[in-house]
């Protein structure tokens, strides 16, 4: 997500790191840079204009400019700057004992009915037990959306066939919840193609006589300004206690997440980065800072892979590393759970360094790459996974035509394990978070299956002098000369 922000933000920040020292022009440049990168990304210019007003004076400072790195210390001040400009965020939803009231609303195709299932799916893991309510009558298709969502999650969907009046389903959901034993409402209320005095309305008298705990906003953060005008209406209206951002794994360009706390007041609560209903994370401004300035965001990595990969196979694999063993079963094994984490691309963006994933993939199909290496596993015997060195000309052939591959991609396959199972057995012992920074040199293995993962180059420990340099490079010329005459004698 961001990448043009990330491009933008970087390249002005890098022409900061190119100079030999900063002075209070070239610095004021490069922040002319971070300032155009944040309009670009559809920033709110009087959010932009504050922010980096806020930089300058901290930038500009004697301590600054006198440092040994002033560029990596005007990162610093930009990461800082843009943490205080998203924060800070209460993650509590604020639940009682007793049953607590969530209300949800937001526009047509903010995705608020699935971010609804979303959050029920969340409360069901902190071993609550949701109820979501149908209290969008408008739209018939969102009952029926929710119900599906609720059959999926195994939770209990409440709604009035040829009701009229939401107010008065919202206050029979809660009736029910408590009849039932259900301690969390989620109120999916009704949306509108744009605000109007009516919708708000309906809202406000939702909130008067239901008396929800918490009131969220859906918006989708790929209508950048426009998702921050329609939260101000939302908190005029309403008193918003939180806004959830959907649609940060498409082409958002950042103006809302920047914008949103600065104009409204109201934080960021989660975000959602996917279709798939556990596609909904807490918002962390922390994390975002570092997403954006490209420097990856390995505590949320760490946290999915500790919630979806399987806790028995990692640690049964934990203990071959100890012994010293990694196989191809072991590597397919790997491919498996890699894959819960989502999409390639979404899992090397919050690695650091590697956010600009289309740059580095350059059309690389990863996904597909992906499910070809796998193929190329099942198709061995038990034996050539465990020992891949017996792979010869004949077994290739054999392998090729079980995966419906040609033979040099099993070859490639093959010549990539050796490296990649030296770095596993290397993580064995280490924590999760180490085991990230260290899977950023299998990546380009895991996601393209074309990309040769090398042995690492063994120095001589030899520096060559100037002078010996110099007498390699006529060696060099001399023989090239010496090519071209044999090359004219022999035409």
């Amino acid at each position: 997500m961001f990448e043009s922000l990330q491009e933008g933000l970087s390249g002005a920040l890098k022409t900061l790191r190119g100079k030999g020292k900063l002075s209070e022009a070239n610095m004021r440049e490069g922040l002319g840079l971070v300032q155009t990168a944040l309009l670009e990304a559809d920033v709110s210019y009087p959010v932009v204009k504050d922010f980096v007003g806020k930089v300058t004076e901290k930038a500009l400072g004697e301590k600054v400019l006198s440092s040994l790195d002033p560029s990596q210390q005007v990162v610093g001040i930009v990461h800082q700057e843009l943490v205080d400009l998203m924060g800070p965020v209460d993650h509590s939803l604020h639940l009682k004992p007793s049953t607590t009231v969530l209300m949800l609303c937001g526009l047509q195709g903010s995705g608020k009915t699935t971010t609804c299932g979303k959050l029920g799916r969340l409360l069901k893991e902190r071993e609550r037990k949701p109820l979501l309510v149908a209290a969008d009558l408008q739209r018939p298709a969102a009952i029926e959306q929710l119900h599906v969502i609720g059959e999926q999650l195994g939770i209990d969907v409440f709604s009035e066939p040829g009701a009229k009046d939401p107010v008065a389903v919202c206050q029979a959901a809660v009736k029910h919840a408590k009849k039932i034993g259900c301690d969390v409402v989620v109120l999916d209320t009704a949306g509108r193609l744009h605000i109007d005095e009516e919708l708000m309305e309906q809202l406000r008298q939702i909130d008067r006589k239901v008396e929800p705990e918490q009131v969220y906003l859906v918006v989708d953060g790929m209508t950048g300004q426009d998702a921050v005008n329609s939260a101000k209406a939302f908190n005029e209206a309403l008193e918003l206690d939180g806004v959830i951002l959907t649609k940060l794994d498409g082409d958002a360009r950042g103006g809302a997440v920047l914008s949103v706390k600065h104009v409204t007041g109201v934080p960021i609560k989660f975000i959602g980065t996917g279709e798939h209903l556990d596609a909904l994370q807490e918002f962390h401004p922390e994390r975002m800072a570092q997403r954006i300035l490209g420097m990856g965001d390995i505590l949320t990595l760490v946290e999915q892979a500790q919630q979806k990969f399987d806790q028995d196979e990692m640690a049964k694999q934990e203990e071959r590393l100890r012994k010293g063993e990694f196989t191809l079963d072991d590597y397919r094994n790997m491919l498996g759970q890699t894959k819960k984490l989502g999409p390639i691309n979404k899992i090397m963006s919050m690695l650091p360094g590697m956010g600009n994933m289309q740059e580095m993939l350059d059309g690389v199909d990863a996904e597909g790459g992906m499910k070809r290496m796998g193929g190329i596993i099942d198709s061995m015997t038990p034996e050539e996974r465990r020992l891949p060195s017996k792979i010869d000309q004949s077994r290739r052939r054999r392998i090729a035509t079980g995966a419906g591959v040609e033979p040099h991609e099993v070859n490639e396959l093959v010549k990539q394990f050796e490296p990649m199972a030296a770095i596993m057995k290397q993580m064995a012992g280490k924590g999760m978070r180490d085991r990230f920074k260290m899977m950023q040199d299998l990546q380009k293995g895991l996601s393209n299956p074309n990309a040769k993962l090398q042995k690492a180059k063994v120095g001589t420990g030899k520096r060559l002098s100037s002078a010996e340099r110099a007498k390699l490079r006529k060696q060099r010329e001399k023989e090239a000369r010496r090519r071209k005459r044999d090359a004219r004698r022999g035409g």
